[in-house]
């Protein structure tokens, strides 16, 4: 049985969490009257998400706890997905083994009522979670991206690019280039069908970053070029773009060339919180390549 399409999921932008929290109030105060208890309630689940992914998490779960007593087999959309972002809380908070079992719960739950774009997505959170364990990661992967195939449902459809940009990353930290350049290829396929730009840019990006790592730096080149040349009247400018131009210049032993795109790469990159907690290393690199040896 296909998910209900809600109208309010087209309001989310992940990376501007607070901004679409704002808009979800707004929704609220329009369609209060109108809104079968279900759809209310799955709506304060994505206000717990939007606390969630800009790093409250104790607000996250206090939101959760107020609508828990309000949850019943009346309201099976909004109890999954209050699992789903309760778990997203919890993996967000390094909390794996809390995070773990919130997922399972959903993926039966979703299983069991036929919700197959909610099944998808605690598959795909599954595979997250276990990134530790490749091979465990790619399991629920590949029953994530099996259902996502097979469903009629397009909220399960939609998630075919994620999977295949996460199988691809999973066989990349394996060493498995040729897998992973045929997910991120794969990937890329479904952004562009799905039309959005900036998911297509990422996409390609990818493909590019995996052909540097196949030796096939020359190719990689000419994507990250390419991107440069799109990214160049952007607002926010995109440091991973500069990183790879620098990379592949680098590798062609054309450092003079390489040196200013280290050096940009690290000025924006340094102020990204995941890559500032998650990639130190990475970092110090950027900053010593960026060095300005004429200076």
């Amino acid at each position: 049985m296909p998910q209900p399409r809600r109208d309010f999921e087209d309001l989310w932008d992940y990376d501007h969490p607070e901004e679409t929290k704002a808009k979800f109030h707004n929704y609220i105060s329009l369609h209060e009257g109108t809104m079968s208890e279900d759809e209310r309630l799955e709506l304060l689940t994505q206000l717990a998400r939007c606390e969630s992914l800009q790093g409250h998490f104790d607000v996250a779960h206090q939101l959760l706890d107020e609508l828990e007593p309000m949850l019943s087999e009346a309201t099976p959309t909004a109890r999954i997905r209050s699992q789903l972002e309760r778990g997203r809380t919890y993996n967000a908070a390094d909390q794996s083994h809390d995070a773990e079992r919130l997922f399972l719960k959903a993926w039966e739950e979703a299983g069991n009522h036929g919700f197959d774009g909610y099944a998808v997505d605690a598959a795909h959170m599954l595979g997250i979670v276990h990134l530790a364990k490749p091979d465990v990661a790619l399991t629920w992967n590949e029953k994530a991206l099996g259902l996502a195939d097979s469903s009629a449902d397009p909220a399960a459809q939609k998630w075919r690019g994620s999977l295949h940009n996460n199988m691809g990353w999973t066989q990349f930290a394996a060493e498995r280039f040729e897998t992973a350049l045929e997910h991120f290829e794969k990937a890329l396929d479904c952004r562009k069908t799905e039309g959005k730009t900036d998911d297509i840019r990422e996409a390609r990006w990818c493909v590019g970053r995996c052909l540097r790592s196949l030796g096939r730096t020359e190719e990689a080149l000419a994507i990250q070029q390419a991107l440069l040349k799109q990214i160049e009247n952007m607002p926010e400018p995109d440091g991973f773009v500069y990183e790879e131009l620098a990379e592949c210049l680098n590798h062609l032993s054309r450092k003079k060339e390489a040196t200013p795109y280290f050096r940009m790469a690290h000025e924006i990159l340094s102020k990204d919180a995941w890559v500032v907690k998650h990639e130190p290393t990475r970092l110090r690199r950027l900053s010593t390549l960026g060095l300005d040896e004429s200076s």
